[in-house]
């Protein structure tokens, strides 16, 4: 099984460096970056990816409001060169708070703009080229659109849970993201329906990366708390609380794994069992520097087992 991290940007690039270079040394196969509001993850996980050989790197993930398939192409292609083709394209549906206050355009027919999104990407990362004339966006390409050296064409995943989401993953994407989405959700509703809808799509088994908070820490009730107060952000969104219900918790800490190293090890277990083909372990500072590099250390003898 392929086991990874996020990685949060630190105060300088090359900090940032440095910490992917201790995670493949501990083991790790992946290193995955969030999309915010200030760093441009696709360029970091390039920059990343060319300094850490062997390293894949992902981006979990881009909201598809506010950008658009030429550009994010771009973005991903010119990643998967830098990188020899260790790069991954996680995309978000966003949320419409983000979405209206920060580019003051309305969040309306999310899974139609998500369809029409893949559906032009995935021409554009897999010939160069597009013609798409959609309702919600045109994505043609009068000049050519393709990057040497960004073979093979560029994963796409996105961070669906919810229904139609992952009917329209299955079908149009390479894979999922979800987050907090524990063993029950993933064996009973996501692993099930996006698998479904793949194989009525005529495309390969998707792939399950599964992003988890967890710290491997001898101090599991300060830990906890930690991660009860970091981990509350997720529970206004409807789209998490309903995965963290259908995973058996009340709330975001609920699917969080904090313990020695046999009770780690048992809940990746727990995922592999689930459905997950991979697993990236997310908020492993929340004990500080000792407990991250124990927790690292443990995932990476589990990514090699």
């Amino acid at each position: 099984m392929t086991i990874g991290v996020t990685l949060a940007l630190q105060n300088r690039i090359d900090s940032t460096v440095q910490l992917a270079r201790e995670a493949q040394e501990t083991g790790l196969r992946s290193a995955w970056f969030g999309q915010t509001f200030a760093n441009d993850s696709p360029s970091l996980a390039a920059i990343v990816g060319r300094e850490v050989p062997g390293l894949h790197v992902g981006t979990a993930a881009i909201p598809v409001f506010g950008r658009h398939p030429l550009v994010v192409s771009s973005q991903a292609q010119t990643a998967q060169a830098a990188t020899s083709g260790r790069y991954h394209l996680g995309l978000a549906l966003g949320t419409k708070h983000l979405t209206e206050a920060g580019f003051g355009i309305p969040y309306e027919r999310p899974i139609a703009l998500l369809r029409e999104f893949l559906t032009a990407l995935r021409q554009l990362v897999e010939t160069g080229s597009a013609d798409f004339h959609g309702e919600l966006l045109t994505a043609t390409t009068p000049l050519p659109a393709s990057v040497p050296g960004a073979d093979p064409p560029v994963p796409l995943l996105v961070a669906a849970m919810a229904p139609q989401a992952l009917r329209a993953s299955g079908e149009l994407a390479d894979g999922i993201l979800p987050l907090l989405a524990g063993p029950r959700a993933l064996a009973e509703h996501i692993v099930p329906a996006v698998t479904a809808a793949a194989e009525a799509a005529g495309r390969p088994a998707p792939r399950i990366v599964a992003f988890v908070p967890g710290v491997v820490t001898a101090d599991v009730e300060a830990v906890r708390e930690t991660a009860t107060g970091t981990l509350a952000f997720y529970e206004q969104f409807p789209s998490y609380q309903r995965v963290i219900g259908l995973s058996g918790g009340t709330r975001a800490v609920d699917l969080a794994v904090i313990g020695d190293e046999e009770t780690v090890a048992a809940e990746v277990h727990r995922y592999r069992e689930a459905g997950a083909t991979e697993v990236v372990f997310t908020a492993t500072d929340l004990g500080g520097e000792a407990d991250r590099r124990r927790t690292w250390k443990l995932l990476g003898e589990l990514a090699n087992d």
